[in-house]
C-alpha cells in the first residue's frame, strides 16, 4: 500500500560511506589504512570547509571528525551539519586528543554520537564504526518504515468513506480526512483549527429525544470526554456545514489517553442521508403493500360472504319468521275480548329477542365485511374466538357439519387487526367444511385455542374430510396454487401473509387417519387479561 521512498532505498542498499575529517595528514593516513578494506566508501577531507562540501554532495552515512583544525574547528562543523535537515542524518564520532569531560559534553550538545581519543587505538576504531553504521542503519531503516506507515495510514484515512477528525484537548480540528471535507462540502485543510462543537452545533437543531442537545450541552460532553476519558455515542444528530447547510449524522468521540489521561480525541462520523432516504421508501413501499394486502382481504371478504349468502340469508329468515308468527299471535290475543297482558307481553318479549337475533347476525357480518380502520387494537383471545365463532356457526349450519369448540378459559390479550385474524380462522373453517361436503361426508369440524407452549396462542381447525393429497401439501400456501374447481389460488396465501404480518405462524399436517389440520399462532401482549373478556362458550 505504501509509496516506496526511491531515495531511503537507494541509501540502504549502497555501500557505507565514510568521510574521514582531519588537518593531520599522518592522522587522515592511519584512519584510511585501518578502515581500508572492510567494504566502506571512504572520502577524505583535510579542513572543516572542505568536510561541509563533501557531505552536502555525498551524504556519507559516518563522519569521523577532528576537534582541533584551523579555521572551523569540529564542533563548528557538526553544529552546522546538525541545523540543516539535508546533512542532519549522518552519524558524527569525534577525534581529539582533548579527553576532559567538558570537550566531549561540548561534542555530545553539538550532535556527536561518540568520542575517540587520539593516539588512536585501531581495534578501538573498528568497533565503533562498526557499532555506529550499524546504528546508523537500523536508524534509517526505522525512519524510512516510519515513513511508509505514515503513507499508509494517509492512504487508509483518505479512502474511508466514514469523516475522521483529530481533536486537541481543547476541541480543536488537528486532522480532518478527504471524507469529512466532502461531508462538509469543503477542502478539509479549511477545518483545520476550527472548534468542533462551534462548527457543527452552532446552527442545527439536533433532534428532541434521549441524544437532543445544544451547543453548551455539547461543548460539556466533549469536555467530559477529554477530562475524564470517556467516550461518547449519539446515533441521531444533525451537522452544519461551514456553509450553513445541515445534515444528518451518527458519531463517535473517543479520546487518546497517555498515562490514564486523555490528550486528544478522535471523531468518526458518518452521514446517514443515504440511510434515512432508504428507509423512507422502504417504509413507503411497505405502507403500499400494507394498503394492496388490506384490499385484497377485503374483496377476499366479500367473496367469502357472496359463497355464504344461503347460510346468511337462513339465519336471518329464521329470526324474521318466528317474528312474523309471534306478530300474528299478538293480533290474536288484542282481538280477543279479554286482553291477556301476560301472554301479550310474553309475545313481545319474544318479538324483541328475534329481532335482537337478526340484528346480531346482521351487524356480525357488517363488521366482518367492512373495511377496518387502520392501526391494530387489543382484544382477548377469548372475545376473538368467540367472534369468529358466531360466525362460522352460520356456515356449519349451511352444510349440516357439527362445528366443536375447545376454547380455554381466561387467554391473555392479543395486539391485532381483529378482522384480518378473524378471515383467517374463518377461511380455514369454511375450507374444512367444504373439504367434507364435497365428499358428503358428515362429522364435524374442531377449533381450538389454547396457549401454544408460552410461544403465543393457537388457533387450530381440525376437519374429518378425506384429506389434502401428499403431493399437494408443499404447494398448499403458494400463490395461486388450489386443489378447488373453481378457486383462485389466493386464500391460503393471503391467510399466511396476514398471519406473518402479525408476527405469527401458519402450517398445516395431515392427520394420522384422514383429514386435516390447518393452524396459525400469535404472539401475546405482556398484559394480564381484563374482567371485560370472559372465555367464550362452546358451539355444539
Amino acid at each position: 500500500m505504501a509509496t516506496v521512498d526511491n531515495k531511503a532505498v537507494s541509501k540502504l542498499s549502497r555501500q557505507d560511506q565514510i568521510l574521514l575529517v582531519d588537518d593531520n595528514p599522518a592522522n587522515l593516513k592511519i584512519l584510511y589504512e585501518t578502515l581500508d578494506g572492510r567494504g566502506y566508501k571512504l572520502l577524505v577531507a583535510d579542513s572543516g570547509e572542505k568536510a561541509l562540501s563533501i557531505v552536502r554532495k555525498s551524504h556519507p552515512d559516518l563522519i569521523l571528525l577532528d576537534v582541533m583544525m584551523p579555521g572551523m574547528d569540529g564542533f563548528e562543523v557538526c553544529r552546522t551539519l546538525k541545523q540543516d535537515p539535508a546533512t542532519a542524518s549522518s552519524s558524527i564520532i569525534f577525534l581529539s586528543a582533548l579527553d576532559d569531560t567538558d570537550s566531549k559534553v561540548m561534542g555530545f550538545d553539538a550532535g556527536g554520537v561518540d568520542y575517540i581519543s587520539k593516539p588512536f587505538q585501531v581495534k578501538e576504531v573498528i568497533a565503533r564504526v562498526e557499532t555506529h553504521l550499524k546504528i546508523h542503519r537500523l536508524e534509517q531503516q526505522l525512519e524510512a518504515r516510519n515513513r511508509e506507515l505514515q503513507i499508509d495510514k494517509a492512504s487508509i484515512l483518505s479512502a474511508m468513506s466514514e469523516g475522521i477528525y483529530g481533536l486537541s484537548r481543547r476541541g480543536e480540528i488537528i486532522f480532518a480526512n478527504s471524507a469529512a471535507g466532502r461531508m462538509n462540502a469543503c477542502d478539509e485543510g479549511s477545518l483545520l483549527g476550527r472548534s468542533f462543537v462551534q462548527l457543527h452545533f452552532n446552527q442545527a437543531e439536533n433532534p428532541e429525544g434521549e441524544n437532543a442537545f445544544d451547543l453548551d450541552r455539547m461543548t460539556e460532553r466533549l469536555q467530559r470526554v477529554l477530562s475524564k476519558n470517556e467516550a461518547l455515542r449519539i446515533g441521531n444528530a444533525l451537522f452544519t456545514r461551514p456553509d450553513g447547510s445541515v445534515y444528518p449524522v451518527t458519531f463517535t468521540v473517543t479520546p487518546t489517553a497517555r498515562d490514564d489521561h486523555a490528550t486528544h480525541a478522535v471523531v468518526v462520523f458518518h452521514d446517514t442521508t443515504e440511510e434515512i432516504r432508504q428507509a423512507e421508501e422502504l417504509e413507503a413501499a411497505r405502507q403500499s403493500a400494507e394498503a394492496q394486502r388490506s384490499q385484497l382481504a377485503h374483496i377476499s371478504r366479500l367473496s367469502m360472504m357472496g359463497e355464504m349468502a344461503a347460510g346468511i340469508a337462513h339465519e336471518v329468515n329464521q329470526p324474521l319468521t318466528a317474528i312474523v308468527n309471534y306478530i300474528r299471535v299478538a293480533n290474536r290475543i288484542a282481538k280477543a275480548e279479554q286482553l291477556d297482558k301476560a301472554l301479550m307481553d310474553e309475545t313481545l318479549k319474544k318479538i324483541e329477542s328475534q329481532c335482537l337475533r337478526a340484528s346480531q347476525v346482521i351487524q356480525h357480518i357488517r363488521d366482518f365485511v367492512k373495511k377496518p380502520l387502520q392501526g391494530k387494537e387489543i382484544l382477548s383471545a377469548n372475545t376473538l374466538a368467540k367472534d369468529i365463532l358466531e360466525l362460522a356457526e352460520i356456515e356449519a349450519k349451511e352444510h349440516g357439519i357439527e362445528l366443536r369448540a375447545n376454547i380455554e378459559p381466561l387467554l391473555p390479550e392479543l395486539y391485532i387487526e381483529p378482522v384480518q385474524v378473524q378471515q383467517v380462522a374463518l377461511n380455514l373453517l369454511r375450507n374444512g367444511m367444504e373439504a367434507m361436503g364435497h365428499a358428503n361426508m358428515r362429522g364435524s369440524v374442531k377449533f381450538k385455542v389454547a396457549q401454544a407452549n408460552g410461544k403465543g396462542i393457537l388457533f387450530e381447525v381440525t376437519d374429518e374430510g378425506p384429506g389434502v393429497a401428499e403431493e399437494h401439501q408443499n404447494n398448499l400456501f403458494s400463490p395461486f396454487f388450489t386443489t378447488k374447481k373453481s378457486g383462485m389460488g389466493i386464500g391460503l396465501t393471503l391467510c399466511q401473509s396476514i398471519i406473518h404480518s402479525h408476527g405469527g405462524e401458519i402450517g398445516f399436517r395431515p392427520g394420522e387417519s384422514g383429514g386435516s389440520t390447518f393452524y396459525f399462532t400469535l404472539p401475546v401482549r405482556n398484559k394480564p387479561v381484563g374482567k371485560r373478556d370472559q372465555p367464550a362458550e362452546s358451539a355444539q
